[in-house]
């Protein structure tokens, strides 16, 4: 089993929630994390409680950034490689939902989901594929069960993660044999802030952060010949409707 002591990871949208738990996740294997967000602020918050809450000689940074730009996204990759001068993992994480009909959902909301959760994995590969190549690294989406399930006042949103599901697959197929590994995670309900909510006590039925910070460690220590491409994650016991 590969160590990932040393290795440096970039994950976007890790303020809160799924990132977050990734990045605490990787930190604790020794892995050196960097963390984006659209705020310095949320983003200063999140590195202090990582940093401190975790007990290993890895380091947290934290950058702001805005995946729906592509020159935000080079110079965050730009930064993390003029500090740690390598980048083996990346995670395009970030993503937000807007939840109405066809008829309610507004031109802006359409284009703020598709922007962000589609368009903005796009501009995360593009700005860091030649430094993955480089380290023969691993880049990894988190889409969605609604990235293969449908339901109402979910157009935007299925529309995203359905995209999503298939960009990731292709660029899988189109960077296997340059050395790079391409998976794309697709939790069920995660107890997180998603769309408004606060985690409590009643979410304790759901995944919960930390479970999706080790998998992706699992994934990553996955025997190279081995490539587990599109890795589906559910709570196991839902509650009974």
């Amino acid at each position: 089993m590969e160590s990932l002591k040393n290795k440096v990871a970039l994950i976007t949208g890790g303020t809160k929630g799924i990132g977050y738990g990734i990045a605490e996740g990787l930190l604790q294997e020794g892995v050196n994390v960097a963390i984006t967000g659209r705020h310095q602020s949320s983003v200063n918050s999140a590195v202090k409680a990582i940093n401190n809450n975790t007990n290993t000689q890895a380091k947290a940074i934290g950058l702001e950034s805005d995946v729906r730009n592509f020159e935000s996204q080079r110079n965050a990759v730009a930064e993390v490689l003029k500090q740690f001068g390598q980048l083996d993992i990346v995670i395009a994480n970030a993503g937000l939902g807007h939840f109405a009909s066809v008829e309610d959902l507004t031109l802006e909301q359409w284009q703020e989901v598709i922007d962000t959760n589609l368009t903005g994995a796009f501009y995360t590969i593009k700005a860091s594929v030649d430094a993955l190549k480089h380290s023969k690294g691993y880049f990894i989406t988190i889409s969605s069960l609604a990235g293969t399930n449908f339901f109402a006042k979910g157009s935007a949103y299925n529309a995203s993660k359905f995209g999503l599901t298939g960009f990731t697959q292709a660029v899988m197929l189109d960077l296997r044999h340059q050395g790079v590994n391409v998976s794309t995670i697709m939790p069920g309900s995660v107890s997180t802030y998603f769309n408004g909510h606060q985690p409590s006590e009643s979410d304790a039925w759901k995944i919960q952060i930390e479970d999706l910070g080790e998998l992706v460690v699992d994934l990553l220590k996955m025997n190279p010949r081995t490539l587990p491409s599109k890795i589906e994650v559910r709570p196991s016991m839902p509650p009974i409707k």
